[in-house]
């Protein structure tokens, strides 16, 4: 019996494990996208393979993105590519002017 299906699936669920989410702290049925209420605070919540798990707090959405998405504070590795000017010519793609 093949256990390459098993054992990938179980891979990508380890994988999983570590993810965070943030949850809106909302009372009622109300809307609970994240996108809504942002000054509303939120409940970073952590998968740990088998349910999701409080694992801290947030004032507000954007202190939540920056819980779950931390920027890269490393300088770029290549530098940047210099602007090319325009080079003389017509181009091959410009319209020929009458009598061309």
């Amino acid at each position: 019996m093949d256990d390459e299906p098993l054992s990938e699936w179980a891979k990508r669920r380890d994988e999983r494990i570590g993810r965070l989410r943030a949850v809106p702290l909302v009372s009622g049925d109300g809307p609970k996208a994240s996108h809504l209420n942002p000054d509303s605070p939120r409940a970073i919540q952590r998968w740990n393979g088998y349910t999701w798990e409080p694992h801290g707090t947030a004032a507000n959405l954007a202190e939540a993105q920056r819980l779950l998405h931390p920027r890269d504070e490393r300088p770029p590795t290549a530098p940047a590519p210099e602007p090319q000017p325009l080079r003389a010519g017509r181009g091959r793609h410009r319209k020929p002017r009458p009598g061309e």
